[in-house]
């Protein structure tokens, strides 16, 4: 049996990661949306209605929605993260009711990242 490498590992990792933390509760997808006092302060709450809105017009049922505090990144507030299962997470920032449609109907259902509105691609990890 051939060896593994520290990025085999990692890969192995994330794979498992986002397969575990989705699957557990049967979801397809989860938003998180970054509420720290920056982002309530840029506008999150907004964001966090039109999350909520899109996905009950649109009567799904595999999408969970959660919060945390601040990501660190107060100048690029309001910012989301979005997971979908076998998927990198990917984190959305500088968002507005418009923006946060156009994730939800591209990335969220279609399963295709805007990258226009991506800071970053994967999560931060320790090794």
């Amino acid at each position: 049996m051939a060896r593994l490498t520290i990025d085999d590992l990692k890969k192995i990792k994330e794979k498992q990661k986002a397969a575990f933390t989705l699957r557990q509760g049967g979801q397809r997808a989860k938003v998180t949306v970054h509420m720290g006092t920056c982002g309530i302060a840029a506008g999150a709450r907004d964001v966090m209605t039109t999350v909520m809105d899109e996905i009950a017009n649109a009567n799904v049922e595999d999408v969970i929605v959660t919060t945390s505090g601040c990501a660190g990144l107060c100048s690029r507030e309001p910012m989301i993260t979005v997971e979908i299962v076998n998927e990198p997470p990917i984190k959305y920032c500088d968002l507005n009711a418009t923006k946060v449609k156009e994730i939800f109907k591209e990335h969220i259902m279609g399963g295709k990242p805007v990258e226009k509105y991506a800071l970053v691609l994967g999560s931060e990890t320790t090794y």
